[in-house]
């Protein structure tokens, strides 16, 4: 593969780094926290906004169970330690985005966004374990690391300076370089289309948090950004049927080996 080729990630990552250096502090919206949904159910404020977090819930015991599963068989490779917070964190989001929007603040928003930035930084050293062909187990946990400290750093930079930019950077990264990396090392095709479509999930996610007034005026029952967390938890659960998906083309594989040995003995 040509050496240009290879780069372009790391390319892509400093370009987009330097240009929100020079862009400038990006600061959070003045209103940020005047969300559309007002209702009150159960004694639940904001309940909307509360009780659809429980998507996130329903992936991150899917994943467990898969990730049980797979460490009862020993069907565990590199990547495994970055699969499994993965899922801690998207449990984490679940509890930390249900706090804060209870009562929303800058606060409990930390609460809410450090899982976030766990997940995709979690979801990128993932990756990078299962794609990239010169990737071995000591490597794929310092880069695991090193990409959480860089996701707590972020979330801290914001709460003491106000700027978005680290946080940002990351999510922004996540939607890019998993694809890319995928495409530059031939992943399955199956796995193209699965992160991929996660992928294109999220960023239909970020696009109706924007439109959270509107679309509870539309919807009526539903704003933007309770509609927001049912995307990003089906988005997740897209990555988590996946890795079902190998484990059971890995178990094929193995049946129609032993069944290939047998007629050949016979």
């Amino acid at each position: 593969m040509k050496t240009g080729l290879r780069a372009l990630p790391l390319l892509i990552s400093a370009l987009a780094a330097l240009a929100l250096l020079l862009h400038g502090p990006i600061a959070q919206l003045a209103h940020y926290h005047d969300f559309a949904d007002q209702s009150d159910w159960a004694g639940i404020p904001h309940a909307i906004d509360v009780l659809t977090n429980l998507g996130f819930a329903i992936v991150a015991l899917a994943a467990g169970w898969f990730l049980l599963e797979k460490y009862r068989q020993g069907d565990i490779g590199i990547a495994f330690p970055a699969y499994c917070v993965f899922a801690l964190s998207i449990a984490a989001t679940t509890v930390g985005s249900s706090y804060y929007h209870l009562a929303p603040d800058d606060a409990r928003l930390f609460w809410d966004r450090l899982p976030i930035a766990f997940a995709c930084c979690s979801l990128l050293a993932a990756v990078r374990a299962d794609t990239l062909p010169d990737m071995d187990a000591r490597k794929a946990f310092m880069e695991l690391v090193l990409l959480l400290m860089a996701a707590l750093m972020s979330v801290i930079w914001w709460q003491r300076t106000d700027d978005l930019r680290p946080y940002l950077l990351i999510q922004g990264l996540t939607l890019v370089l998993i694809p890319l990396w995928q495409w530059i090392w031939k992943a399955e095709r199956a796995d193209r289309l699965a992160f991929g479509a996660a992928m294109l999930l999220y960023v239909v996610a970020k696009i109706t948090e924007m439109l959270d007034g509107q679309i509870l005026q539309q919807l009526h029952v539903m704003s933007g950004h309770s509609l927001k967390h049912l995307l990003a938890a089906l988005a997740a659960g897209l990555i988590v049927y996946r890795w079902r998906a190998h484990k059971e083309a890995r178990a094929m594989a193995t049946v129609q080996k032993i069944v290939a040995r047998r007629q050949t003995a016979s």
